[in-house]
């Protein structure tokens, strides 16, 4: 079992920036590919932004490309999730994610083919 836990989440205003940490713990997600998606008030929780377990794939929804980075420190089983030039059409609930296929090449969407979730940390963005 994984547990994982977001912080860096709060109220920023447009223009800002933001940097969520997701922590592992009950193993090591050094194998997992790891996700990020956000749920607005209203709205399915939807894919942001994902890395392979090495690090050296991404993937980002259209709306976040260019604003948005995610990196990951697996001595640290950490993942980050970098926010850059903040709108208030971020703003929603971040979940960080553990897909559980060890050492995949595919970073997955759908928020179905992850096994592990955090609770999610709320970011807002006022204009």
């Amino acid at each position: 079992q994984v547990q994982l836990v977001e912080s860096g989440g709060g109220l920023v205003q447009a223009g800002g920036s933001l940097r969520l940490s997701c922590v592992a713990s009950g193993r090591t997600i050094s194998r997992d590919n790891m996700g990020w998606f956000r749920q607005a008030l209203g709205k399915e929780r939807e894919f942001v932004i994902g890395i392979t377990w090495s690090g050296d794939f991404r993937r980002s929804a259209d709306s976040v490309r260019g604003r948005f980075a995610i990196s990951r420190d697996n001595a640290k089983d950490t993942v980050y999730l970098q926010m850059n030039d903040l709108k208030p059409e971020d703003s929603a609930v971040y979940y960080c994610a553990a897909d559980n296929l060890p050492r995949s090449r595919y970073v997955q969407t759908n928020s179905e083919d992850y096994d592990y979730w955090g609770q999610g940390t709320q970011v807002t963005v006022s204009s």
